[in-house]
C-alpha cells in the first residue's frame, strides 16, 4: 500500500467513527465540519493532525479534499467504497461498516468524541458559522487552509504553532 492509499484508508476509518458515533448516519456537511473542529483540537492540543487530509475553503467552510473525493464516489455509485458506505440520498451518507480502530489512537478518538459532542446538534447554518473562523476567513475560496491557520484559529499558543511549523518543515523536506 503506497502513502496515498494509506491516507484514504486511514480517512475511511475515521469517517466510519464519526458516523458511528452519529448513529450510522449523517449529511455530509456535519460530517465534514465535526472532522475538521476534531483536526483543531488534535492540532492545538498534540501539534499533529487527526487525518492526512487537506482542507479547503469552500462557500460553506472547509471540506476535506480526500473526504470529499470518497463521498462523490459513493454518491455517484461508485463500488470502490460501497462495502464502506452507502448514498442516502444527495447530501447523506451510512457507515455500512465497523470503523478499523488501529487506524485511530486514543487522542484522535477524545477529539473526536469532543467534537461529535459539541458540534452534532447544531444547524447547518450554525456548523457554517462556526467554521468560518479565522483560518477560512484568512484563506481564498477554494484554495487550501492551512495547519498553522487552523491550529491558530483554535486557539494554539506560540509555542505550539512554532512545533507545528518545525513538524511541517521536516515533513516537507522528507519529500523534496
Amino acid at each position: 500500500m503506497d502513502a496515498f492509499e494509506e491516507k484514504i484508508e486511514g480517512t475511511i476509518h475515521l469517517l466510519l467513527y464519526i458516523l458511528q458515533k452519529l448513529g450510522g448516519r449523517s449529511d455530509i456537511h456535519k460530517l465534514f465540519k465535526i472532522l475538521y473542529f476534531a483536526e483543531q483540537k488534535h492540532l492545538v492540543r498534540y501539534g499533529t493532525a487527526v487525518s492526512q487530509d487537506r482542507y479547503h475553503a469552500m462557500k460553506n467552510g472547509p471540506v476535506p479534499s480526500i473526504a470529499y473525493d470518497i463521498y462523490k464516489s459513493v454518491k455517484e455509485g461508485g463500488v470502490t467504497y460501497a462495502r464502506y458506505f452507502s448514498a442516502l440520498d444527495r447530501f447523506s451518507i451510512e457507515g455500512v461498516a465497523d470503523p478499523d480502530l488501529d487506524f485511530l489512537s486514543e487522542s484522535e478518538m477524545k477529539c473526536i468524541d469532543e467534537s461529535v459532542q459539541e458540534n452534532q446538534n447544531l444547524s447547518f447554518n450554525d456548523l457554517t458559522d462556526k467554521s468560518h473562523d479565522e483560518a477560512w476567513n484568512q484563506t481564498a475560496r477554494d484554495k487550501e487552509i492551512s495547519p498553522i491557520a487552523m491550529a491558530r484559529a483554535g486557539g494554539a499558543d506560540s509555542h505550539m504553532v512554532k512545533y507545528i511549523e518545525d513538524q511541517l518543515l521536516i515533513h516537507s523536506a522528507k519529500f523534496e
